[in-house]
């Protein structure tokens, strides 16, 4: 039986009280998480860790938006497509106002998120993009044990779109491969038996990934997944968002298991 784990964005911005856009309670799913993967070691086959990677200057930063004020939005302001049409906020470079424009009409074609404006998070190369101490340094041991290598999938370095889903971007560059849909992940992940899945946040990132995965995996697959529902919380006032996935994903074949049960 291969059990393949794939764990969703555990980086400190996330996973840490301090990091830039924490998650209540991910501080601690994180360690109940690393607990799961000593506890496995010889049964976990592979596992898949991705990873927000960001830009500063990115759509849905800040500093990408400006009023007629000279004013940036604050985090977790929401700019939808008649925003921009009506100059409510516009691109801080004119170079990229058309394209900004572009890109929200296209998310509300597409049917996915209003834009949201984050925290400037997970930053390339800072130490709110690592992996959170109790799941890095479960995955070094695991990775000694096992003599095998984490495959690290990295996500959202194109600064024109979100990327909430490890498997592609909310709105596909045609010139970023790295935008489009990541069949080589999803190839590696069919040939599994059991796929455990955990990480932040279960309202966006998550839920997101295993809808884009499962709408190209074949229902058959779907059944594979087990959700460990106590190493994933929503971001602040989007918990029926979570609820709203998990129902959808049952409905379809995904199970919902603990860490400490998993396996056991």
């Amino acid at each position: 039986m291969k059990v393949h784990l794939l764990t969703i964005d555990p980086q400190y911005d996330f996973c840490n009280p301090a990091g830039a856009l924490p998650v209540d309670g991910a501080d601690e799913d994180m360690v109940r998480l690393g607990a799961m993967i000593n506890r496995l070691q010889g049964k976990l086959d592979d596992i898949h860790v991705t990873l927000d990677s960001h830009q500063e200057v990115h759509i849905a930063h800040p500093i990408w938006w400006i009023n007629s004020t000279g004013q940036h939005p604050n985090p977790f302001t929401l700019i939808t497509e008649d925003d921009v049409v009506k100059g409510v906020w516009r691109a801080t470079n004119p170079a990229t106002q058309e394209r900004s424009l572009k890109y929200v009409q296209t998310l509300a074609v597409n049917k996915r998120y209003v834009l949201c404006i984050w925290p400037s998070h997970c930053i390339i190369g800072t130490p709110g993009w690592t992996v959170v101490e109790p799941v890095r340094n479960a995955l070094s041991d695991w990775a000694k044990v096992r003599f095998k290598k984490v495959d690290f999938v990295t996500k959202g370095s194109n600064p024109f779109t979100e990327h909430y889903s490890a498997v592609q971007a909310d709105v596909i560059d045609d010139e970023d491969q790295g935008t489009m849909l990541n069949t080589k992940l999803i190839s590696i992940l069919s040939q599994a038996d059991i796929i455990p899945i955990s990480g932040e946040a279960l309202s966006h990132c998550v839920a997101n990934t295993i809808t884009d995965i499962a709408d190209n995996f074949g229902e058959d697959n779907i059944k594979k997944f087990v959700l460990l529902e106590d190493t994933c919380s929503n971001v602040g006032g989007f918990d029926q968002l979570g609820k709203d996935f998990v129902v959808a994903m049952m409905k379809r074949g995904m199970k919902v298991s603990k860490s400490t049960e998993f396996l056991a």
